[in-house]
């Protein structure tokens, strides 16, 4: 593809060229019109391929240099020239015409540089156009928010599938192209790597694609000239606060979903409930199509008579002034929430009410959100992603529903607990976890403090922030993982409740850098046999 094609419709105003070797030096030559050698001559050549790593650059390909969290870009420009990049992009405020910069180079090929107010920004657009524009061709859906996007996006897919839809999904846990399954190691990721997706999807089958869309994401540009078809908004709560340093910063970037990307002939689904859900209704561009969600009178989609156990989740849907049952394998009141989103976009497609039962029916579980984990235990046990206050308490509540609604059926009281294993990741916002600590305290039986992904920080320290916040002495400090799950099933007796939560789905822990093996799933599988072991043999 030719670099003007890469560059069509994109925002850029210097071009710099580096001409072939003369006598020895180097000659550059600085253009800030964009024609003289921005046209005849730099744009005039063929690009093989994109990178914002230079470690994948090739011969042929264009860097982009981007100024990121921990390293900058366009202190690799010259690694990616000596690796064969023909063409630049940088930041105006970076000078790069140095002739020390292009010390070592073996090679003699001239190089286009391109000027432009945010990298960032312009990698979307030339990842867009890299990879033949692919959202034109596809249905996209983006749901965001700070819990249930995954959840959503499982039951989202299913509803479509039954429908009879090949589907794409990308995510936290997984991206799937149909049933072919790939590692995720960001939610939403970078713009080469989405729009790459986006075209393997597309070259699969796939008519329909879902994303989880992160706070991130929106904030760093990566899904920016998408063709949005559908944007779902499940809730705002404290999280993140890290990267966006305030709400407000986190809200705003959540809100660029619906304000600048969802196509202006698309439908924006919002859960009502959600103060921040109210706020983006009522900022909602004039000609823009919503469709509300929630439990409150007054949604477009609204659950009632929610039956929630052990065993199942049923509620009845009103839309339209008709009634409609719901049944599901997964239960608690959050995934009311999730299922309804999911609803609101199948509706706002066209699948029929038979359609969205069979694909809700056809789902037993969702990795590591609210996942029962049965070995034979006469208690019941739960692996959760939770890792925000508000994901903790809606987890708690959940479980304490469960257990008075068991009770009440069994016309007895209860006398049955919740035992809680949880901590907080390393390198995170600090100021959830007090929060957290005082959430668990308050509202559960007995808590396990212990380490979740401690990254570079010390566990103890992790865990002494959490202890700051607690509220009542009904815990116990232990920072090995798996022998607090040990604790947890060692310490649990019928009808009780165990809650694994923070890493859900993960397999490892990450320490120091490192990442070792570990599954809560699994470790818990372990330990419940063990103790059904030891039991059977007394």
């Amino acid at each position: 593809m030719k670099l003007s094609e890469l560059l069509h419709g994109c925002e850029y105003s210097t071009i710099t060229t580096k001409s072939k070797r003369q006598s020895g030096a180097l000659t550059y030559h600085h253009d800030t019109t964009d024609h003289e050698f921005g046209i005849t001559y730099s744009l005039d050549r063929d690009i093989s391929g994109m990178a914002y790593n230079s470690q994948k650059v090739k011969r042929g390909y264009l860097f982009v240099a981007i100024k990121g969290e921990r390293y900058n870009g366009h202190d690799f420009i010259q690694d990616a020239l000596e690796r064969g990049a023909v063409a630049i992009v940088h930041e105006k405020d970076v000078n790069i015409q140095h002739t020390e910069l292009f010390t070592g180079i073996a090679n003699t090929h001239s190089v286009t540089f391109i000027g432009v107010e945010n990298s960032r920004r312009m990698l979307p657009c030339i990842a867009h156009n890299f990879y033949g524009k692919p959202s034109k061709h596809l249905f996209i859906i983006g749901v965001t928010g700070t819990n249930g996007k995954t959840t959503t996006t499982y039951i989202m897919k299913s509803l479509l599938e039954s429908w009879g839809k090949k589907v794409g999904l990308m995510g936290t846990i997984q991206y799937m192209i149909q049933d072919r399954v790939y590692p995720a190691p960001y939610t939403t990721p970078e713009a080469i790597e989405f729009q790459g997706l986006l075209r393997d999807m597309l070259l699969s089958g796939c008519t329909h694609v879902i994303s989880e869309i992160s706070s991130h994401a929106l904030a760093q540009f990566r899904i920016d000239r998408t063709l949005m078809d559908r944007a779902v908004f499940t809730n705002l709560t404290r999280d993140h606060l890290d990267f966006h340093g305030t709400m407000e910063e986190y809200f705003h970037a959540k809100e660029r979903l619906f304000r600048e990307i969802l196509d202006r002939n698309g439908i924006a689904i919002i859960n009502v409930d959600d103060p921040y859900g109210k706020r983006l209704i009522s900022s909602h561009r004039p000609s823009q199509a919503i469709l509300t969600y929630g439990l409150e009178i007054g949604a477009d989609i609204q659950a009632v008579n929610i039956d929630n156990s052990f065993q199942a989740l049923s509620f009845t849907i009103l839309f339209q002034g008709q009634r409609y049952h719901m049944l599901s394998h997964i239960i608690g009141l959050p995934n009311v929430y999730n299922i309804l989103a999911a609803v609101g976009v199948a509706l706002s497609l066209g699948v029929s009410w038979e359609e969205i039962q069979e694909g809700l029916t056809a789902i037993e579980h969702i990795p590591g959100r609210f996942e029962k984990i049965e070995a034979g235990q006469d208690f019941l046990c739960i692996i959760d992603y939770a890792h925000s206050e508000d994901s903790l308490k809606r987890l708690i509540d959940t479980s304490r529903e469960i257990i008075a609604r068991g009770s009440k059926r069994s016309r007895g009281g209860s006398s049955h607990r919740i035992i809680t294993v949880f901590g907080c990741g390393g390198d995170r916002d600090h100021g959830k976890r007090p929060r957290m600590g005082a959430v668990a305290t308050r509202l559960r039986d007995l808590v396990i403090i212990t380490s979740d992904n401690p990254r570079s920080e010390e566990p103890n320290d992790i865990i002494k922030e959490i202890e700051s916040g607690t509220v009542r002495k009904n815990y116990i400090v232990e920072p090995d993982r798996k022998e607090a799950i040990r604790k947890a099933v060692a310490e649990a007796r019928e009808g009780d409740i165990v809650l694994i939560v923070g890493k859900g789905h993960e397999d490892y822990q990450e320490i120091k850098g490192m990442r070792y093996r570990f599954s809560d799933k699994e470790v818990l599988e372990d330990l419940i046999k063990n103790k059904l072991n030891v039991q059977n043999a007394v």
